[in-house]
């Protein structure tokens, strides 16, 4: 009997064999998509704290995008949380694309976030 895969769980074990580790100097960019929305954090994985967040749940993404689960709302979302991060004084970060495949809205946050100034 066949069994169907479950992508989810294929992605949550690639997300464990991920190296990538936040520190003070360099934090993690963390990020997160669901069918609907995108999510992106930058963590200092040294004290467990967000340093910084956006998603597309925010009111002011709200009102710059029609539709919240397309590419248009990742890239605004990439660039508001390294606006947010260059504020708080991060130059540089780690990207965990958290085991999604690195195509779609996952480049486009990342796209999105080297316009606004961060480094990885």
């Amino acid at each position: 009997m066949l069994k169907k895969v479950n992508k989810n769980e294929k992605r949550k074990k690639r997300h464990l064999r991920s190296k990538a580790i936040g520190t003070p100097e360099r934090p993690r960019l963390n990020v997160f998509r669901s069918l609907k929305h995108i999510y992106a954090q930058v963590i200092d994985d040294k004290t467990g704290k967000t340093i910084v967040s956006a998603s597309t749940l925010d009111k002011e993404v709200a009102e710059k995008v029609n539709g919240t689960g397309n590419k248009e709302a990742a890239r605004i979302i990439g660039k508001i949380v390294g606006e947010r991060a260059k504020e708080k004084g991060i130059e540089a970060v780690v990207f965990d694309r958290g085991g999604y495949l690195y195509h779609g809205r996952v480049k486009e946050l990342a796209d999105g976030a080297r316009e606004a100034g961060l480094r990885f």
